[in-house]
């Protein structure tokens, strides 16, 4: 019998392929199919050649997109043929780094369980190793200088591997085969307490933990904050220390039944906080839970996490209760995660620092979610999410910058199909956050090989990230920019996310938040859009209102009230008696007083009113709280008028009747947040049936808030639209860079 000639092809593999094992897996499944050939790493990801039987080398090229590792995304697999060559065995090459980068970088990966294992094993040589890792786990984009994805391209460059980890490495049969972060005690990072002693840095950082001390822990993406949750003198001292009057904190639990003893935790949240992103999960808190109340004053919900390194895993372990984990900064600054930086700005905040000698090269803050039916609500994208890319429907064209916002800042770099999202960045007003700004927009460009052609910005010309970009454009004439309304951008981050097309028809946009600059010079915030990618039209919005004192009305929310109650007896004026007669003459006069539509603002207005918050010591605090005081057994709603304008002042007005008549805080905040959204659903169902859309997209800041979203998505469905919501970007000013970008596009 004639055996048939072996044939031999070249495959080109993209996507998240590298960091993952993607090597080690195709050297496997090559021996497990008896092929031949090479597999190595270049500038676009994965190129493999293998030679060997017709049907195995076609069985290999659908396993390699079916069956990948499972850190890996493949996002195409082109294969051509080549002549044999009769070799024998499959080797991995070193890595090309010619062409144009194109290759994906993976996100920093939670400790997997076989590492796990190892270190809690007593006999292994990386018992109580706090940097164990593989090519399933461990840190990725917060270690990387450069493409492709090789040691010599990450932090790990000054680490020389020992024999035995220099054999795991090279072993095709060991999880830790071209694993890059590979180490072990004798060659790897090591760990130590300043000050320290001459015990245990994990032992002793515990011991000190436990008698009230504030430690600097460094993590993955730069250096946190710890003090135990239920110890309340030292998370008080820790919120002086931050100069963090109420913002809450996060909390790490040891373990998901630890999770379970401080808040609900249904299968989503187990699911969110046991992935391999191990985000912040916001949750409702248990009565009774161990948690010092000002870890999260004036919310029913708490944020937690579960260990994602090894060397959070030892310290849960050792210190046997949940602790504050924050970012290790002052208020508004971006997270520490330069050694040297970090002590300058951690030493009157820590009483010690339990740190290491792996440099942190990419600043990256804890990635914080909700969860909203069952499916995750991003609220803030970083650690475990940024760099991997929001895939595009359509090519972007010229490659494209989106410069986001003034606050909640996050970048956006897209070329072809992909947009790739910084980690959070902060508020811009801030000189540490504006320079990792800039930091930012260098890095992902050569991470990547994207050098943008469009900057696009928003239409505020006073935010720092629109004098970027105009300033760019100053001094590089070839550079063009695009101005792109800020709720329009928020409409098309969540169609983009979406799969949306230029081509596709309008939708209903509802984009709520707190400040957006209007195209018609006002405060824009509550808005009806009717939307594309490249267009919008704006067919609805709330009334608008003075804001008296403008910037200082969103710190003192009582000025709305004032704003809408005018000479109206209130216990909010009553409270500020001494200046509310010039704060209301200051409304009528229009003068520092900017129009607003912002549904932010109503919030604030209905929080003062209800005694909730008359001032914030963080964007968002007013709704924020007032969305917690919501009684979840009311029923009763404000019937309002749901005309094109929505008609807040209609809604205050019911809540000043009910406050006159003694219903309790918590009815009055429900029916407030069930008659907004009952006014929303039945703005836009009228509007989608006069203008034959189908589909209405949500987004906004305001859409954080559970209870809104909830019964607005509930009434848009029952009226047989379909809904969609931001699910991998945050419907927060964290997305508007990639609506930035997607609008842009679209228009090129």
């Amino acid at each position: 019998m004639t055996v048939p000639p072996p044939v031999r092809v070249r495959v080109h593999v993209e996507g998240i392929v590298q960091g993952v094992g993607f090597r080690p897996f195709v050297h496997g499944l090559a021996r497990e199919l008896g092929l031949a050939g090479s597999v190595g790493n270049d500038a676009a990801g994965v190129v493999v050649e293998v030679e060997g039987g017709e049907a195995a080398v076609r069985q290999f090229v659908v396993a390699l997109r079916e069956r990948p590792p499972a850190l890996a995304v493949v996002e195409s697999v082109r294969s051509e043929a080549l002549p044999p060559t009769g070799a024998r065995g499959l080797v991995i090459t070193g890595s090309a780094v010619t062409g144009a980068r194109s290759a994906l970088v993976s996100a920093d990966t939670a400790t997997c369980g076989d590492c796990l294992v190892e270190m809690r094993d007593r006999a292994d040589r990386r018992y109580r190793y706090p940097f164990v890792n593989c090519t399933n786990c461990g840190p990725r984009y917060t270690i990387v200088r450069d493409v492709p994805y090789d040691r010599a391209t990450t932090t790990m460059a000054g680490f020389t591997m020992c024999a035995p980890c220099a054999a795991e490495y090279h072993d095709p049969a060991d999880r830790r085969f071209h694993a890059q972060p590979t180490c072990c005690p004798d060659c790897g990072p090591t760990l130590v307490l300043e000050p320290g002693g001459p015990g245990d840095p994990v032992r002793e950082a515990a011991a000190r933990l436990r008698d009230g001390a504030v430690l600097a822990v460094k993590g993955l993406g730069g250096y946190h904050l710890a003090v135990r949750a239920d110890d309340a003198d030292a998370v008080a001292r820790l919120r002086a220390a931050k100069h963090r009057e109420e913002k809450p904190f996060a909390v790490m639990a040891g373990s998901l039944d630890d999770a379970r003893s401080l808040v609900e935790v249904g299968p989503g949240a187990a699911e969110a906080l046991g992935s391999r992103r191990a985000p912040i999960v916001l949750l409702p808190r248990r009565p009774g839970a161990a948690v010092a109340p000002a870890v999260a004053p004036g919310n029913r919900d708490l944020g937690v996490m579960l260990p994602y390194t090894p060397l959070h895993h030892l310290l849960a372990a050792e210190l046997g209760v949940p602790f504050v984990l924050t970012s290790g900064n002052a208020s508004d600054e971006p997270i520490a995660h330069v050694d040297d930086d970090a002590r300058t700005r951690l030493v009157g905040l820590a009483d010690g620092f339990l740190t290491h000698d792996r440099p942190i090269h990419v600043r990256t803050d804890d990635s914080v979610v909700r969860l909203h039916q069952g499916a995750e609500l991003p609220v803030r994208r970083a650690r475990g999410y940024a760099p991997e890319p929001v895939p595009l429907a359509f090519d972007v064209g010229r490659p494209v910058l989106g410069c986001g916002a003034e606050v909640k800042n996050a970048i956006c770099l897209a070329a072809g199909r992909r947009a790739f999202l910084s980690p959070h960045l902060g508020d811009l007003t801030n000189p540490a956050a504006l320079r990792s700004f800039h930091e930012a927009t260098g890095h992902l460009g050569r991470l990547f090989g994207i050098t943008p052609l469009v900057l696009a910005h928003d239409l505020h010309p006073d935010y720092l990230a629109t004098r970027y970009a105009l300033d760019r454009a100053d001094a590089e004439p070839d550079l063009e920019t695009v101005g792109v309304q800020h709720h329009h951008a928020h409409v098309a981050a969540c169609l983009a996310e979406h799969g949306a097309t230029p081509d596709d028809p309008p939708v209903l946009g509802v984009a709520y938040d707190g400040t957006g600059f209007g195209e018609d010079g006002t405060i824009w915030g509550g808005e009806l859009l009717l939307a594309g990618l490249g267009v919008y039209r704006r067919v609805g919005h709330l009334a608008t209102v003075p804001m008296p004192g403008g910037a200082a009305a969103v710190r003192e929310p009582w000025r709305m009230a004032a704003a809408h109650l005018g000479d109206v007896r209130a216990a909010v004026r009553d409270r500020h008696a001494d200046r509310w007669d010039a704060v209301v003459a200051l409304a009528r006069s229009g003068t520092a007083s900017p129009a607003t539509s912002s549904v932010g603002r109503l919030f604030d207005a209905v929080s003062a009113l209800l005694g909730v918050r008359d001032t914030v010591t963080y964007e968002g605090q007013a709704a924020i709280e007032l969305e917690q005081h919501v009684d979840p057994d009311e029923r009763g709603t404000y019937p309002v008028t749901a005309g094109d304008v929505l008609p807040g002042g209609e809604l205050v007005a019911a809540v000043v009747e009910d406050l006159a008549a003694g219903v309790a805080t918590g009815r009055i905040a429900a029916r407030f947040h069930h008659g907004l959204a009952d006014a929303t659903v039945a703005a836009v169902a009228r509007l989608a049936g006069e203008h034959g859309v189908g589909t209405a997209a949500l987004s906004g800041g305001v859409f954080v808030n559970a209870v809104l979203l909830e019964r607005v998505r509930a009434g848009l469905e029952a009226a047989g639209l379909r809904v969609l919501v931001p699910t991998r970007v945050p419907c927060t000013d964290g997305g508007i860079a990639l609506g930035q970008v997607a609008v842009c596009a679209a228009r090129m």
